[in-house]
């Protein structure tokens, strides 16, 4: 069975920085196309930043300069680093993996983050 696990959630004040890490209990990572999403109460899942296996990145322009999304194959393990946060960057971070050989799909428990001051 695939574990996706988020850490590295927290407060901050805005302007802050902080990196949150997903690792992903899987034979082998290096197929996964990765991303985070976030969501607030009574809003949808929205798309926060990709990486393919490949390494293709794109990003939400809400988040367009300020967030850096990488991946370590070797440790399994992807990351978001984000800075010049804002209020409202505040919300749970998801952790999502899909195979880019099958359907199969994965999403983590989440992480939350919250920005004020």
């Amino acid at each position: 069975q695939v574990h996706v696990v988020e850490s590295g959630g927290g407060s901050v004040q805005p302007g802050g920085s902080l990196t949150l890490s997903c690792a992903v209990s899987v034979r082998v990572f290096g197929i996964l196309n990765m991303a985070w999403y976030r969501q607030v109460p009574g809003k949808e899942r929205e798309f926060v930043a990709r990486i393919t296996y490949y390494n293709n990145i794109n990003y939400a322009d809400s988040v367009k300069g300020r967030f850096t999304i990488s991946r370590n194959d070797a440790k399994k393990q992807m990351y978001l680093h984000m800075s010049s946060l804002k209020p409202e960057d505040t919300a749970v971070y998801y952790c999502n993996a899909k195979s880019s050989r099958s359907a199969d799909e994965y999403w983590g428990q989440g992480t939350q983050v919250t920005v004020s001051s």
